[in-house]
């Protein structure tokens, strides 16, 4: 038997104590992540198109809260024209709440090392 070793005792496996503080790390890292989605959903982004002639609200969970038209583009013979602002907005809006969901999750997982777009 080898020295300071009891009958019937395991000696312990490398690594067993940082499993457990991985996983506390892991656990922690959830809570942060719940924390900044139910933060997120909070915010809202308004984004304009056309000079301002299209406003859209947009709110965390990428649901559109609010849309505002100025009434001098509205147009009957030219709706695609308005149909083209509205979705220029939307689209900014998204890729705008993405981008501030991207940056919050690198700032609590970005010591990972994790490939963008994991969580």
């Amino acid at each position: 038997m080898g020295r300071n070793m009891r009958a019937g005792k395991k000696p312990k496996k490398p690594g067993a104590g940082d499993m457990r503080q991985q996983l506390a790390q892991v656990q922690a890292m959830q809570r942060q992540m719940e924390e900044m989605q139910a933060e997120l959903a909070e915010k809202e982004i308004t984004t304009s198109s056309g000079g301002g002639a299209v406003e859209v609200t947009i709110n965390g969970d990428k649901k559109i809260t609010n849309i505002k038209l100025d009434p001098e583009i509205v147009d009957a013979d030219d709706v695609e024209m308005l149909q083209d602002l509205i979705l220029t907005a939307v689209n900014e809006a998204i890729r705008q709440i993405d981008e501030i969901s991207e940056r919050e999750m690198s700032n609590i997982t970005g010591g990972l090392g994790l490939p963008p777009g994991l969580f």
